[in-house]
Parts: structure tokens; C-alpha cells; sequence
């Protein structure tokens, strides 16, 4: 309320007691005259025009009363209405449009709660969908990011976006190792997420450990059943060891000297397996072996066809070889060998070879019974030799006439042919003296 002294003054208004009723009668002549007599004249927007002053008993003008100047001030207004309506009209406009405007405004604004990686927080938004409330939050997400509602999906006051990030995960689960992604926060809870039982196992870091947006390593050896077979007796255990051995002594079984297992012991142990445990006993024994020759052979064009003659004769070597002998579970295996040593390296042997051909017959010893006298004299072998190894091939040479007959080497080494033909050269020289008890056979 206003401090300002009330005038009364201000609205008391006796003009129309004195000016209408004349109380102390015509003294003074009536000179007033209405407004609507006087000429007309423009009135500008904003002007009231009053009527003419009325005067004084001395013929001055007299002020106008206030009732003249109240109707003058109506007549005013009336005459300035259109120029205010024209004024008032475009700013009605404009109110109306704010009017609807604020309408839209409202009904487009949204209070969405966002919650970014587990962190929420509420805003309002004009976004349509999803997509667009992210693009204008400025949270960027990756094909191994979840987000949730989808963001093609329509956007409605009190809806709630959750954004959950990826995190790369490298991932052994009983030695099967795999790169994984995850939403989850903590290792707990990515263990939930891929299915693997975290009761019992062993976790290359605790449960609780939050993961990162860079990712992280986990090894989980979950728990199993095995069973191992030691000394006649079975144990079965449940662990999470990474290997058989680790089992194995987790079963109170040690294993001693050359003792293993039936799989490898550095191997993981599977649910389920058995494990048998080999009582291994083993010793070393050296052997001496022989290392054949080998034997190269030449061509002699001095040599019939078919005779071949030792030039150097070979030698065998020696190798020493080493060999373990073991018994598992009192079962004694094959010797095994482990090394092997050359001794004496073997010598090789060098034979000649006959290329001449032969001739077709000796004038004077043909037709007669060849094959008779070899059968008596050896039997009809080649390579037969005497008991006393003077003597040797079918018609049982010696040296000594072999070679007066061309021959080389020793007559039993000679093919049956270069045989025959230098019987049959000694025929000519001697006759059947050289085979005294069998010469008989020739002429049968």
C-alpha cells in the first residue's frame, strides 16, 4: 500500500450542483454552449476536445466546470477507439502464439533418468528416440556395447536408458582360452554371466576385482572329480590343480626316481579321468653290435660273364649301443635304446665283375657227359669246395691248374659255364687223367 496521503479531491466532483441548478439564481447570465454545437474540428489519436469557456459576469471567460471536462474526456475516447484496437490486435496475436507455443513446449520436454557404465542421473530432453538422447548426451557406444531400450525405440517422459559397456575379457576356463566380451563390472559377475561355477575354483584374481573398460586376464580352473590308481589302491579327489602331478599329490600319492603317470603329469586333468600311477624300476646294459660292409662291384672285361672275383674282401664294425631295461609295476618292457657309439667303422668290399663273353665250344671235348662227371666229382654244386679246401667248384680244381687255364681268382667263385669250358681245355691237354675215379662218367 501506498505511503502517499489520500486527497479526496481526487474523486469528490460537486460540479453538476452548481452548474445544473443555479442555486442562488440567474445573478449571471447563461453563456454555456455544448459541445456538439461548437465546429467541428479534427481531433488527433489522443486529443480530447473540450467545449468553448463560458464567461464571467465581466465578460471573461470562465473555466469550464468538470462535468463539461468529463464528458469531453468520453467524446475523446470515443473518437481515439480504432487507432487502439488497431494498436492492441498484433500484440494479441503474438500472446496467442506463445500461448500455444508453451503448450508445445511442454508437451515435447521429457524427464528421463540416464544411467551411463552403472552412474544414473536425471534430465529433461526434447530427443524423439533413444539414439537421439544419446547423440545429444554425447555417449558414444561400440557394437559390444548394450543399450537398453534399443535406441530406435520412442522416447516418453519417465522412461529410464541404461548404457552398459563392453569389456574385452581374455578368458581360460580348464586350459580352453578365448577372447570374450563382457558388460559385467565385477569378475563375480562375468563368471555368472558365461555360465562357469566359481564355487570351488581356483581364479587368477579375486572375485570381487572390478574390471576395467580396458578389459582384463582371468584364468579359472573350475573344480573336478579324478581319480588315481596308486599301489593297487584307487583315490578319488575333487581339485582345481592345473596338472595331473598336482592331483596326483593331492591324492598322497609321491612319486619316486623314475615313477610317472599314465598320462603326462604336466597335462591338465580332466573331470572324471583316472590316473594310474607307474612304479617305474630301470637299469642300463651296453651291447657290442656289428655294422655290416658294404660291397661295390666293377666291371673286368678280362672276366667271363658271370664271374665275379673278390678284389678286397670287406670288414665289418662295431657300435657300442646302450640300452635301458625296465620293469613297470613288476612288468618287466623292451629294452630300449638310448645312445649309440661307432667303435670301428665297417670296411668296404670290392668285387670284380666279368663282362667277356664265352667262347661257344673246346674243338675235342664236346659230346660228352659233363654233367655226369660234375655230379660225381661234386655233387653238381658250383661252389662245392674239398674238406681240406684244396679243391673247389664242380670238376673240384686247384688253384694251381685254374689258373694254368686262364682262370682268375678261385674256380668255385666262376660260373658253372667258365667252369665247364676250362674242364673242358683241360680234357684236351690231359684227358680224363685229372679225375681219376669219376673220369669213367664222361664216356656214359
Amino acid at each position: 500500500m501506498s505511503n502517499r496521503q489520500y486527497s479526496p479531491c481526487r474523486t469528490y466532483d460537486p460540479a453538476p450542483a452548481y452548474e445544473d441548478h443555479e442555486p442562488f439564481g440567474p445573478a449571471y447570465p447563461d453563456t454555456y454552449r455544448p459541445a456538439y454545437e461548437a465546429q467541428a474540428r479534427t481531433v488527433r489519436a489522443g486529443d480530447i476536445a473540450g467545449p468553448p469557456p463560458r464567461q464571467q459576469p465581466d465578460g471573461t471567460a470562465r473555466p469550464p466546470g468538470r462535468a463539461q471536462a468529463r464528458h469531453a474526456a468520453r467524446r475523446g475516447k470515443g473518437g481515439s477507439r480504432p487507432d487502439s484496437v488497431r494498436r492492441l490486435l498484433p500484440q494479441a496475436l503474438v500472446v496467442a502464439f506463445l500461448a500455444g507455443g508453451t503448450t508445445a513446449f511442454v508437451a515435447n520436454d521429457k524427464a528421463i533418468e540416464l544411467t551411463v557404465d552403472g552412474r544414473p542421473r536425471a534430465l529433461h530432453t526434447f530427443a524423439g528416440d533413444v539414439g537421439e538422447l544419446l547423440a545429444q548426451e554425447r555417449v558414444a557406444v561400440g557394437e559390444h556395447d548394450v543399450v537398453t531400450p534399443a535406441p530406435g525405440m520412442a522416447l516418453a517422459s519417465g522412461d529410464e536408458v541404461v548404457v552398459r559397456f563392453g569389456r574385452p575379457l581374455l578368458l581360460t576356463v580348464d586350459g580352453h582360452r578365448r577372447q570374450v566380451w563382457t558388460t559385467a563390472h565385477t569378475v563375480h559377475d562375468a563368471l555368472q554371466q558365461f555360465g562357469v561355477r566359481a564355487e570351488g575354483a581356483y581364479l587368477s584374481t579375486a572375485s570381487s576385482r572390478k574390471i576395467g573398460r580396458e578389459g582384463l586376464v582371468l584364468d579359472v580352473r573350475t573344480e573336478r572329480s579324478v581319480t588315481v590308481m596308486a599301489d593297487g589302491r584307487p583315490r578319488t579327489i575333487r581339485t582345481n590343480a592345473a596338472t595331473v602331478r598336482e592331483a596326483v599329490e593331492q591324492a598322497g600319492v609321491t612319486l619316486r626316481g623314475q615313477d610317472t603317470t599314465s598320462v603326462r603329469p604336466d597335462s591338465f586333468p580332466r573331470d572324471g579321468q583316472t590316473v594310474t600311477v607307474l612304479r617305474v624300476k630301470g637299469s642300463k646294459e651296453v651291447r657290442e653290435e656289428p655294422i655290416p660292409f658294404d660291397v661295390r662291384r666293377t666291371r673286368d672285361h678280362h672276366l667271363f660273364k658271370g664271374t665275379e672275383i673278390v678284389a678286397r674282401a670287406g670288414r665289418p664294425g662295431t657300435r657300442r649301443v646302450t640300452y635301458v631295461l625296465r620293469t613297470v609295476n613288476g612288468v618287466r618292457q623292451k629294452p630300449r635304446r638310448i645312445e649309440s657309439e661307432v667303435v670301428q667303422e665297417p670296411r668296404m668290399q670290392w668285387v670284380r665283375v666279368g663282362t667277356r663273353a664265352h667262347p661257344d665250344s673246346v674243338n675235342g671235348a664236346e659230346g660228352l657227359n659233363w654233367r655226369g662227371l660234375a655230379a660225381c666229382e661234386s655233387g653238381g654244386r658250383t661252389r662245392a669246395v674239398d674238406p681240406s679246401g684244396t679243391y673247389g667248384g664242380l670238376y673240384q680244381f686247384d688253384r694251381r691248374t685254374w689258373r694254368s687255364l686262364g682262370g682268375s681268382g678261385r674256380p668255385q667263385d666262376a660260373p658253372a659255364a667258365e667252369q665247364t669250358y676250362r674242364a673242358k681245355k683241360l680234357y684236351v691237354r690231359r684227358g680224363s687223367s685229372p679225375w681219376p675215379y669219376c673220369g669213367p662218367r664222361l664216356y656214359r
